[in-house]
Order: structure tokens, then C-alpha cells, then sequence
């Protein structure tokens, strides 16, 4: 007799996660609009965390104003346009996961690359001047 294999289970943030990428490849099909479900998203969020992936997609747009915002997995990304547009940056919102930070990503087709170590993903509180200043370098240097 065959033994039942058994997987870890996902939490009920990471279903919703896989059900919101679900929609996002239906949506793409159907050539929903990447911006609407971007901003649905992002009015989800709790108000500082709200005001923090407003302020990121401004960043964006003034940085690497080529870059297109949509959902991925649930969360606001920007991606390339284009058939095969690949997510070069999201944002996750700490109240999404239960987490005690937001975290702004980059993406494996980004080109943050030095050497053979660098980050990807910053943990993310508050936007100040100076945080500014370090995300609108880090979006250059990604878009490279």
C-alpha cells in the first residue's frame, strides 16, 4: 500500500497570494487594466503603508518612467512593457503577511548586481528623505 505524501501547508496570506497570481496571468489574458488593479491593491493597504507604495510608484515614475505598474502576487509591482514584460520591483506591504516591515523588492531581472553578493529586498518603515534618495538610486541602478 502506497504511503499519502504530505506537504508543509500554506498559510492562508500565501493562498491568497497564489489565488490573486491566478487572476493577475487571467486578467493579463483578457487585457484588464495593470493600473486599476494596481491601485485597488494599494487602497487594500492600511494608510501608512498606503502613502509608502504611493510614494514608490511616484519614485518609479520619475525614475524609470518606462516601467509599468501592475499586481504580482497580490502586490504592486512595476514591470517592462512588452509580451514577455518581467517584474523588475514590488512592494509588500507588511499587512499582507503579518510581518513587522514592509519590504521593496528587486527582482532576478533586475540590475542590482555586484559582484558575486548584493541585496534584493530592503526592509521598509517609514520613507524619509534620505530613504528617497537610497530607492530612486537602487531604481536607476536596477533599470541599468
Amino acid at each position: 500500500m502506497a504511503e499519502k505524501k504530505t506537504t508543509a501547508s500554506f498559510t492562508a496570506a500565501e493562498r491568497q497570494a497564489m489565488k490573486d497570481r491566478s487572476a493577475e496571468a487571467k486578467q493579463a489574458a483578457s487585457g484588464a487594466a495593470d493600473l486599476k488593479a494596481f491601485m485597488e491593491k494599494v487602497n487594500e493597504m492600511p494608510k501608512d503603508e498606503k502613502a509608502m507604495a504611493l510614494k514608490i510608484q511616484e519614485l518609479v515614475a520619475k525614475n524609470a518612467p518606462h516601467l509599468i505598474p501592475k499586481t504580482w502576487y497580490g502586490m504592486p509591482s512595476f514591470y517592462t512593457p512588452g509580451k514577455t514584460g518581467k517584474v523588475i520591483i514590488f512592494f509588500q506591504n507588511a499587512a499582507k503577511f503579518k510581518t513587522r516591515f514592509s519590504t521593496l523588492g528587486f527582482s532576478e531581472h533586475s540590475n542590482l548586481d555586484t559582484g558575486t553578493f548584493w541585496p534584493t529586498s530592503y526592509a521598509l518603515t517609514k520613507l524619509t528623505p534620505k530613504v528617497e534618495a537610497e530607492i530612486k538610486a537602487l531604481i536607476k541602478k536596477a533599470v541599468s
